[in-house]
């Protein structure tokens, strides 16, 4: 935009949001910004040049995309229902498992007949989920989910006292792989449900840092439901516990992944409500934990450590709109070590990078290797599907075979 494009989108903004009876802090709070960025955007300080926040705005303001930007071409409706069936996706069969009770007929004094398993099999089956999660294998995992959870939850109410700490801790880590399964495939509802089931069961398991892991997962549901304040407050209050218990020099490696995870997540709370200084010190803070663990873990299955830390700085700087930042960062990183899902997860970031700098051909090379590493993250995930569309406007009828047949694969036509 010039600056006098600038100014005569800003003056379209202001008049919309006067029409409609808005003061400059209720269409903040409505679309996740702050009243000085719309204020800026407003007085033409602020461009607005992604796609994203272009319609997100608009979706705050209550008008089309092309009422603001008129040049910018009509898509389909993003609610219309899909060729594969209206809302459904690969975890439909895992969210009925957290619709209702679990298992009401104990609740009556009923034993099932039949086991529930023995300890082995059942943490077999545990290791297996999250084997799953990581490899965002979604329909798998649902279909594992869905005898398992009600085995669990049988298990913790039925079994020898002794053994109910671990089931609990067991039931605990399954719902945790659940609520992030959520959220990878945009049902963050589903999440918000999971990971307090996850809470609470790690409560009962005497795992305190499982609870504050199941928090993380709690806080990235809020951040995917756009309940910022909620995501922010659940994340502080758990950071200011656990920063006391890491205090000196012997602090558990656990807790640090713990901790830093948390930070992560408050990095990307402020990065989606544009608060480009917050974001940057709570990743630096993050940057900090995983110094003082020094290496890659896996601890609650939440692969915080160095490598992972800046995988995470990449999708903040993209979030940020910062995209030649989150390409040099993203360069930089050897991701090998980690899972599958964080691969796929830093390509499909480095992709999302190059669609803001318009450099189509790399962010379509990003996405091809991310969905030959995780094709369900590609074809499932808003943020992927989003820029596979905006690729796909910006290319207009010289879209390539390869985009084409990508924008089918995950059904994110225009």
């Amino acid at each position: 935009m010039t600056p006098e494009e600038r100014r005569a989108f800003g003056s379209r903004v202001a008049e919309l949001r006067k029409q409609r009876d808005m003061t400059q802090e209720e269409l903040a709070a409505a679309i996740s910004r702050t009243a000085s960025w719309v204020s800026q955007v407003e007085r033409g300080v602020q461009p607005v040049n992604r796609l994203d926040v272009l319609r997100l705005l608009a979706d705050g303001l209550g008008v089309s995309v092309q009422t603001l930007r008129p040049e910018v071409p009509a898509e389909a409706p993003r609610n219309a229902p899909e060729e594969h069936g209206e809302g459904s996706n690969d975890l439909d069969q895992a969210r009925l498992v957290i619709s209702g009770h679990p298992v009401p007929e104990v609740l009556l004094g009923h034993q099932p007949t039949g086991s529930h398993g023995s300890l082995p099999e059942l943490r077999a089956a545990v290791e297996r989920i999250w084997e799953l999660t990581h490899d965002d294998r979604f329909s798998e995992l649902s279909a594992a989910l869905g005898p398992l959870v009600p085995r669990l939850e049988r298990a913790v109410r039925t079994a020898p006292a002794k053994d109910r700490p671990e089931l609990f801790l067991l039931l605990s880590r399954t719902y945790q792989a659940l609520a992030a399964a959520f959220v990878r495939q945009d049902d963050p509802d589903a999440a918000w449900v999971a990971a307090d089931r996850a809470i609470h069961a790690a409560e009962q398991s005497g795992q305190p840092l499982h609870v504050f892991a199941s928090v993380f997962r709690l806080a990235q549901a809020f951040v995917r439901l756009k309940h910022l304040d909620q995501a922010e407050h659940a994340a502080t209050t758990a950071v200011n516990a656990v920063e006391q218990y890491t205090q000196g020099p012997d602090a558990e490696p656990e807790a640090l992944s713990v901790l830093g995870s948390l930070r992560l997540v408050l990095a990307l709370v402020h990065a989606r409500a544009g608060d480009r200084a917050k974001a940057r010190q709570e990743t630096e803070r993050a940057r900090t934990v995983a110094r003082r663990i020094g290496e890659d873990r896996n601890d609650f299955n939440l692969e915080f450590g160095p490598t992972n830390v800046e995988i995470q700085a990449v999708s903040i700087a993209v979030e940020l709109g910062d995209a030649g930042e989150a390409i040099d960062t993203g360069q930089s990183i050897d991701a090998s070590a980690l899972s599958v899902e964080r691969q796929a997860r830093l390509l499909m970031d480095m992709g999302r990078a190059y669609a803001q700098r318009r450099q189509s051909g790399e962010a379509l090379d990003c996405l091809l290797q991310a969905e030959e590493l995780a094709p369900e993250i590609i074809h499932t995930h808003v943020a992927s599907r989003g820029t596979i569309r905006e690729l796909m406007l910006v290319a207009g009828r010289s879209a390539s075979p390869e985009l084409k047949a990508l924008a089918e694969r995950a059904d994110a036509k225009p």
